[in-house]
Order: structure tokens, then C-alpha cells, then sequence
């Protein structure tokens, strides 16, 4: 999604979070739309609460005032404004102060065999329309097979895909797959994560995509995509672009894959104008 130099030329991710911490950071996300017909539209930007994160104080305004209501899912607590706008332009602005709990990293942290498992996620061991896990199996055994595995093999991972996948904006599409970004060696930062989490799930490692937002070195800002693994008995949040600190990204979603944690999605003429979703250390 944002810029950044040619990864293959990136040192090797370290994670850097060693102990615990606290995270307080201020979300301000702007998005401006032109709608030429009646258009419906759901959008998924509120800071997520839940997980190992509070949000202290959050607002949204719409303008011009259209017939908008937030609704939850039921399972993922994920939070979506829905609304119904004319022919016209439109804006939503977000903000919220957000504060997250980072635990401390252990990158010995074991593989969890499948049989010790919570039932409720064996689904992130499976794969699905972006993460084809079952296809990429005997890759990933021969890439990753001899290292250890848990938290040694998710780096491992990490660093292969740093190496080896250029960040290169307009190299994929919206249905391009983790298969086709380890083909053509080049995505963006969902491509990333889409291949590390298809390549954890070959492993017998439960792995997930985490959207929400991030601070960047260099503008513009953008929504930004991770990756979780569960290993040691808890998610752990890694980024393979190795544009932003993993404990500073402010959860919206977590899913499957992309198509579980798209920040919009219209039905009908409208295109987007601009959008800044911006975010920073808490004063």
C-alpha cells in the first residue's frame, strides 16, 4: 500500500518488542468519495476493541448527514458503518485515542500441535481464495521444513519473503493470490501477508491477516496489512514488508484473508476522491 525500497535488500526482521508494553496512539482517517447514483456502502475503519487493545475515546462524522448506523459481527466484534448516499460527494472522518498491550516476544515460542488446538482456531489452518496453503505445502516444507519449528520457522518465514518479494506498487491485482505473488516475486503489503500466512498454514501453524493502521517513515499514509501466527499459545503479530513496528499498528480486523477485512465496500457508482488514514503517538 505505501512506498518502500526494495525489500530484498532489507536486513533480516528482528522483532523488537523484548518485554511488555503499553501502546497509547491517536487514529484521525479521513475518506472522500464522488457517488454519481444511489450507492450503498459498508465500511470497516473503527479501531477494534477487544483483543489486547481498549479504545479510550473515539468520533465519526459524515458529511454532508446521511442515514448511517454502525453495526458489529457477532463473532469477530469487528465494527461496520453501513449508510446509503445519494448522487453527490461524501465524507467519513474517524478519530479515536487507542491504547494496546504489546506482550513480550519469545522467539523460542513452541509450535502447538494441532490436537491441543482451541476449536475455535482450526479454521486459520485452512486454506481459503488468497492463501493456498494446500498448493504452496510442498514449497514451504522445502523451504522451512529443517527449521525448528514454531516462532523459529514464523521468522524464518519472515525473512524468506523479505528477501525474496519485492514491494512494488501495481504488481498484483485485487484477486491475485499468494501462489501469484511467489511466483512473480513482487506485491504489496496484503500480498505479503497473504503468502507468510499461507506459508505458516502449510507448516501446520495457525496464521491470520491483521488490517488496521500503521505509522509510516514516509508519506503517504495508508491502511496497512500484517500477519499473525499462533505459536507459544498466542498470536503474534508480524510485518514482512518491515514497513512499520508491529506493536504500534492499531487493530481494525483480523480475518481469514483480505476478503474478511476490506476497509470499503460500495454497491454502485461512487469512486473514491481521497483518503489520509492517519495515525500517531499519543500526546
Amino acid at each position: 500500500m505505501n512506498t518502500a525500497a526494495n525489500s530484498s535488500t532489507s536486513p533480516p526482521q528482528r522483532v523488537a518488542w523484548q518485554q511488555a508494553a503499553r501502546v497509547e496512539s491517536e487514529v484521525d482517517c479521513t475518506l472522500h468519495y464522488q457517488v454519481d447514483g444511489p450507492t450503498d456502502g459498508l465500511f470497516l475503519i473503527h479501531a477494534l476493541q477487544g483483543m489486547d487493545q481498549q479504545v479510550l475515546t473515539e468520533s465519526l462524522e459524515v458529511t454532508p448527514l446521511l442515514a448511517t448506523r454502525v453495526i458489529v459481527d457477532p463473532s469477530l466484534q469487528h465494527r461496520f458503518i453501513r449508510l446509503r448516499a445519494e448522487a453527490g460527494e461524501f465524507t467519513l472522518r474517524y478519530r479515536a485515542t487507542v491504547s494496546r498491550v504489546v506482550e513480550a516476544f519469545d522467539p523460542h515460542a513452541r509450535l502447538v500441535p494441532i490436537a491441543e488446538l482451541p476449536d475455535n482456531l482450526l479454521h486459520n489452518l485452512m486454506p481459503t481464495r488468497y492463501c493456498e496453503s494446500d498448493l504452496m505445502s510442498r514449497t514451504a516444507a522445502k523451504l522451512f521444513g529443517g527449521v525448528r519449528p514454531g516462532a523459529p520457522q514464523v521468522m524464518a518465514v519472515v525473512d524468506w519473503i523479505g528477501q525474496n518479494i519485492d514491494y512494488q506498487l501495481g504488481s498484483t491485482q485485487s484477486f491475485s493470490t499468494a501462489q501469484d505473488v511467489y511466483l512473480q516475486r513482487a506485491g504489496v503489503c496484503r500480498d505479503f501477508a497473504h503468502l507468510a500466512i499461507t506459508f505458516c498454514r502449510a507448516l501446520n501453524i495457525p496464521a491470520r491477516l491483521a488490517a488496521g493502521y500503521s505509522p509510516f517513515d514516509n508519506p503517504p499514509p495508508d491502511f496497512h496489512a500484517l500477519f499473525e501466527a499462533y505459536v507459544g499459545d498466542r498470536w503474534v503479530m508480524f510485518d514482512p514488508t518491515r514497513m512499520a513496528p508491529p506493536e504500534q499498528l492499531v487493530r481494525i480486523a483480523s480475518g481469514r484473508d483480505a476478503k474478511d477485512v476490506a476497509f470499503a465496500t460500495l454497491f454502485g457508482p461512487a469512486r473514491m476522491l481521497d483518503m489520509a488514514p492517519e495515525v500517531r503517538p499519543a500526546r
